[in-house]
């Protein structure tokens, strides 16, 4: 979505008359932005200030501070490692250091195959399961960092398989 295709544009006009009747319309718009397309870039922010009347500062501001929002495009899964006290210290970063050791990615980067996403998250509100990752919405809980190669096998079989 570098450059907005005329398709992305009309879409984008789309969401934002969805809310056109709304007295504060921002983040239901980039949120149905984010989700139709997964990233929220500059071509887009403008877009929705135009439509919109908000200035493009306030709307890089609403992006750039929601960690949900995001600049870039993501990967296909998205892998969410809860980095929480409790998930922390059962050993967390361990986790973290493991996906990213084999991804060749360190947190808040994707693949240069655009296949998977490595996010540091501050908690998920898995503490009894800790240490908690998620991968586009499925968690995996108590994880040690020896399951973490197979998790990884998992999806890129899925992957081979399609």
């Amino acid at each position: 979505m570098a450059h907005l295709s005329e398709a992305a544009a009309a879409k984008i006009n789309e969401i934002c008359d969805r809310y056109a009747e709304e007295r504060t319309p921002l983040m239901m718009i980039l949120s149905d932005v984010q989700k139709e397309y997964g990233y929220i870039p500059l071509e887009v922010q403008e877009l929705v200030s135009e439509r919109t009347g908000i200035s493009v500062a306030e709307i890089y501001g609403v992006v750039t501070f929601y960690s949900f929002f995001s600049l870039c495009p993501k990967g296909k899964y998205v892998i969410g490692c809860c980095l929480g006290t409790a998930c922390y210290v059962k050993g967390a970063q361990q986790v973290i250091d493991k996906f990213s050791e084999i991804l060749g990615i360190k947190p808040g980067e994707t693949t240069k195959d655009g296949l998977f996403t490595l996010d540091a998250l501050r908690c998920i509100g898995a503490c009894g399961i800790a240490p908690a990752v998620s991968i586009n919405g499925k968690v995996y809980p108590k994880l040690s960092v020896n399951a973490v190669p197979a998790i990884i096998e998992e999806y890129k079989n899925a992957e081979a398989n399609v």
